[in-house]
């Protein structure tokens, strides 16, 4: 099992917000916490291996670049679950999937340029996977929270 150690932890909370837009953003990053970017980019890409760090990329809010966005749930047999999130995380719009305890048992957002699109791509999912039942939840209001975890 990977143990962070306070280097990594500093790494950590500096990345999950305020990224830097500049052309070197590690180098930003290493001189901000006094590191050398080679050790930076190494510990993010051994941190990254080790399923610490998932991604690292912008957040956009769909609506005010023209996309549509939703929630959807599905009730999936337990045995399928993996090749229905397979097909699921197949289409460049889902941005998370998982696993919840309920009977509506697999969540994952979907974002595309309309709600046509979306329909569109949950009839898809359904016809690839034969799960018919998969709940299309639009946001009605945005409620926008700070997720940042100190490490």
């Amino acid at each position: 099992m990977y143990s962070l150690d306070n280097i990594d932890k500093q790494i950590l909370n500096r990345i999950q917000s305020n990224f830097p837009t500049d052309a070197k953003p590690f180098s930003k990053i290493a001189d901000d916490l006094n590191l050398s970017s080679d050790i930076v980019i190494k510990r993010i890409l051994r941190m990254k291996e080790n399923n610490i760090i998932r991604r690292i990329g912008g957040n956009f809010s769909p609506g005010k670049i023209g996309y549509e966005s939703t929630l959807c749930a599905a009730k999936v047999p337990a045995k399928e679950i993996e090749s229905f999130a397979e097909v699921v995380n197949s289409y460049s719009g889902v941005t998370h999937n998982y696993v919840r305890e309920h009977d509506y048992n697999v969540w994952f957002t979907f974002i595309a340029q309309s709600t046509e699109t979306i329909d569109k791509y949950l009839k898809e999912i359904s016809s690839k996977t034969g799960i018919n039942n998969i709940l299309n939840l639009p946001a009605t209001n945005l409620f926008k929270i700070s997720a940042l975890f100190k490490v």
